[in-house]
């Protein structure tokens, strides 16, 4: 069901054509700004791939990939990809990145269940990332230091809208706060995970919540991932599970949590297997990508994906996603948008 968050008295600060311009130097500036920061280098990302290899990204497990037959393959199904979650960490070692480097991507996808409202679309945009790791590098420290290096370049493009835009003030805090979500969950115990969320951003602006997919200590995950991606169950700081989580802003204009990034150090073997029997999803050892994985052809990596357009939304201050890119909306919410201000493309 759609939902549309209504902010009062919202008049864009720029027109269509300021909007375009600022999407185009804000995703020219950031990608080139995470390149640097991570040592990575661009590929060419597919569109869709096999069904049955266990390579599209399952995300939460119950959202359906969009198919289609493919006539030269006697019809075998192909899918439109969700994320590139796997597909990166196959590319790591088909192309010998070494250890300490990486890849992106621009990552296209149709993710024909969201719930569609201001910060979710059909379409989805996003850069995904991988980068090559050591065994000494699978703790938390490690994991903020990547945070804190994309979460520099965030600022540095925040500042660079700044001075294409000056009515557009920064309001990025200088550094991030780090947080696990066991942590998060004892702070506000009368609170569920989206009242957290909106608690912990509005306090501090800029946020990364550690520890997402494994069960807290109420016996409830903060929210769902996918078993064979992030590894979310072995202990980092504190002997607290989790070496993966989200990056969580406040968005002012609508007055609630936005989250950007979502990112994690990738399972290994142990980790794999682990998650897996805990999900009851140990059939997947079957398919090409986790047998690669647990016969160690596969790096140690870490990796994510970064949302173009909500970034684009963040930094421009806009109220609907549908502001910065081309999608299907209902009807409904097409009219109620244009009476709110809201000029969805």
């Amino acid at each position: 069901m759609s939902y549309l968050i209504k902010p009062e008295n919202y008049t864009p600060l720029l027109d269509l054509k300021q909007t375009e311009l600022g999407i185009k130097q804000i995703k020219e500036f950031f990608q080139m700004n995470l390149s640097s920061e991570l040592r990575l280098r661009r590929v060419t990302a597919p569109l869709f791939v096999l069904k049955g290899m266990g390579i599209n990204d399952d995300l939460n497990g119950t959202e359906r990939a969009v198919s289609f037959p493919i006539k030269d393959l006697d019809d075998a199904k192909a899918e439109v990809v969700h994320s590139l979650a796997k597909w990166k960490r196959l590319t790591l070692a088909d192309y010998n990145i070494d250890n300490g480097y990486g890849i992106y991507t621009d990552m296209n996808a149709i993710r024909a269940d969201e719930e569609l409202g201001n910060l979710h679309s059909l379409y989805v945009d996003q850069w995904d990332w991988e980068r090559v790791m050591s065994q000494e590098e699978r703790n938390v420290e490690f994991l903020k230091e990547i945070v804190n290096r994309i979460y520099a370049a965030m600022v540095r493009t925040e500042y660079m809208v700044y001075e294409m835009y000056p009515l557009i003030k920064p309001c990025l805090p200088e550094k991030i706060y780090f947080i696990h979500a066991e942590e998060l969950r004892q702070l506000y115990p009368n609170l569920d995970p989206k009242g957290r969320e909106y608690e912990i951003s509005k306090k501090h602006k800029a946020v990364f919540i550690i520890g997402i997919g494994g069960k807290l200590g109420d016996g409830k995950k903060h929210d769902g991932r996918a078993p064979d991606y992030d590894d979310y169950t072995t202990p980092g700081l504190n002997d607290l599970p989790g070496l993966n989580g989200d990056l969580v802003v406040w968005d002012d204009v609508l007055q609630r949590p936005l989250e950007l990034s979502s990112m994690g150090i990738r399972v290994n073997k142990e980790a794999l297997l682990k998650q897996l029997k805990e999900e009851g999803q140990e059939q997947r050892l079957d398919l090409y990508f986790h047998k690669r994985l647990v016969e160690g052809s596969l790096p140690l990596s870490i990796g994510g994906g970064i949302g173009q357009s909500r970034l684009c939304m963040f930094y421009l201050r806009k109220a609907h996603i549908g502001e910065i890119q081309a999608s299907i909306w209902p009807e409904a919410m097409r009219k109620e948008c244009k009476t709110l201000n809201i000029n969805l493309i």
